[in-house]
């Protein structure tokens, strides 16, 4: 018959092999969840590659300034900025072009410094600088084109937090400066719904997580997806709101703008044609991007 203290002592020894044994399990499980294309990815060079196309929006820009005001653009100003990959290339595409990129996140500009600039040669690099402001704040000589891509100005929530925004755009170009946004809409756009696109080696999500009808306000996400079956998730947050288009151009137009909505094509197979035009009508499709090209001092203005 076992002895109260021999059968304690057992017990103990049992219960100690026991916390060893999923100790080393849980030991070896986080090993393996931290050794993952996941764990490995840099979420500013999947953002790179799967949501910014900037030669094509460099191209736009470059073409429609010329076409508007007769000269070359040879400064910019990336506002929420990110990654300062516009500017970047921006200082990349004709020697003499200047950049601002301007950015509230001190980490991602840390980024930049790090893995951004030393794609650059130095004297690109002399020609780009990064400021660590809020674009609402930031005091910068004036541009020929201010540019705030990829939805980011929809941070603005609010009708006059959105103006102060122009406001501030707008007293940050030259004279006959333009400031270049982008926006996207459709009935789709309001629908809380995931969609992915393959990559060769990873899958962007895009994640319409939230949307309140009442008030415009929206949450969306971006996560990655990975052969092996890991996910960063949550790689980019955002909370917007889902402006219109009718909107945008009536606030730009209260504070000294005249605003033109470019529209993109299609093409034979129904599809956008990546070409993108002045145009007063739109197609009501589910899903839909535009510019909006937005002209101080327009002639004749």
């Amino acid at each position: 018959m076992w002895q109260g203290g021999t059968r304690h002592a057992l017990y103990e020894k049992t219960r100690a092999a026991a916390a060893r044994r999923a100790g080393m399990l849980a030991m070896v499980k986080r090993r393996k969840t931290k050794d993952t294309l996941a764990t490995r990815a840099d979420r500013h060079i999947l953002y790179e590659r799967s949501v910014q196309c900037v030669e094509a929006e460099l191209d736009f820009v470059d073409e429609t300034f010329r076409s508007l005001r007769k000269r070359t653009p040879r400064s910019l100003r990336e506002d929420f900025c990110a990654t300062a990959n516009v500017a970047r290339e921006w200082v990349r595409r004709r020697t003499g072009n200047t950049a601002c990129a301007i950015d509230i996140d001190p980490q991602v500009l840390e980024w930049v410094r790090v893995r951004g600039l030393p794609r650059l040669s130095r004297a690109q690099q002399k020609r780009l600088s990064l400021l660590n402001e809020d674009v609402l704040d930031a005091q910068t000589p004036p541009v020929d084109a201010v540019l705030a891509m990829n939805f980011s100005y929809w941070v603005m929530c609010d009708r006059p937090s959105l103006s102060r925004y122009f406001q501030r755009a707008r007293a940050a170009l030259v004279d006959d400066g333009i400031l270049f946004l982008d926006a996207y809409g459709g009935y789709e756009a309001a629908r809380e719904m995931c969609e992915e696109t393959e990559y060769d080696d990873f899958t962007y999500v895009w994640d319409q997580f939230s949307y309140n009808p009442i008030n415009g306000h929206c949450v969306c996400k971006i996560h990655f997806k990975f052969r092996d079956g890991s996910m960063l998730r949550d790689a980019f947050v955002y909370e917007w709101r889902l402006w219109t288009l009718p909107e945008l151009v009536e606030i730009l137009s209260e504070n000294g703008f005249r605003a033109t909505v470019y529209w993109e094509g299609c093409g034979e197979d129904g599809e956008g044609d990546g070409v993108f035009r002045p145009a007063t009508t739109g197609t009501a499709d589910a899903a839909w991007i535009c510019y909006l090209v937005a002209e101080k001092h327009p002639p004749g203005g």
